[in-house]
């Protein structure tokens, strides 16, 4: 019988630091801020003839490795339905509500996500880490994001 293993990821070097700003509405959105996000994830794997199975130190590199491609930046959804994002020079003009916001091109991410919420944040790194961790035989793979104690949400993958 296959014996599955779990594997809990949550290293104080998974973090980085990011502003935002979450759209409720057509109208109404938070006020530009920034946290600390930590991110931490869940890996279900066979137990291999070796006693182990996965390597720790290669899923906590790819994890630091998602996070340094976030870390302080200004993040965008592009896939939002409320704001229009265009280039503008050396900066993204953000038009939201009637209001239009500069951000320096070189200091702003633009995400293929709908908001900048710490679900989304999840959903886009749990697709990256499964991109680094193709052919792996995985079973199930969970993210979690936190922007602070107590507050964090989470994707989960299964394998069909």
């Amino acid at each position: 019988m296959e014996r599955l293993t779990t594997l809990y990821i949550d290293k104080e070097s998974h973090k980085f630091s990011a502003a935002h700003y979450t759209i409720f509405s057509a109208s109404e959105r938070e006020r530009l801020h920034g946290h600390n996000y930590s991110v931490s994830a869940r890996i279900v794997a066979p137990m291999g003839d070796n006693g182990f199975s996965a390597d720790y130190n290669v899923y906590k590199g790819r994890i630091k490795q998602l996070c340094d491609e976030l870390d302080e930046y200004m993040l965008l959804a592009g896939e939002s339905l409320h704001q229009h994002i265009a280039e503008d020079g050396d900066y993204y003009r953000v038009r939201f509500a009637g209001d239009d916001m500069l951000f320096l091109r070189k200091d702003t991410l633009i995400l293929p996500i709908r908001n900048a919420t710490v679900e989304e944040f999840a959903h886009y790194l749990l697709g990256k880490l499964r991109t680094l961790s193709a052919g792996e035989d995985l079973r199930e793979v969970e993210v979690c994001v936190a922007s602070g104690p107590g507050q964090r949400g989470g994707a989960l993958w299964t394998a069909d």
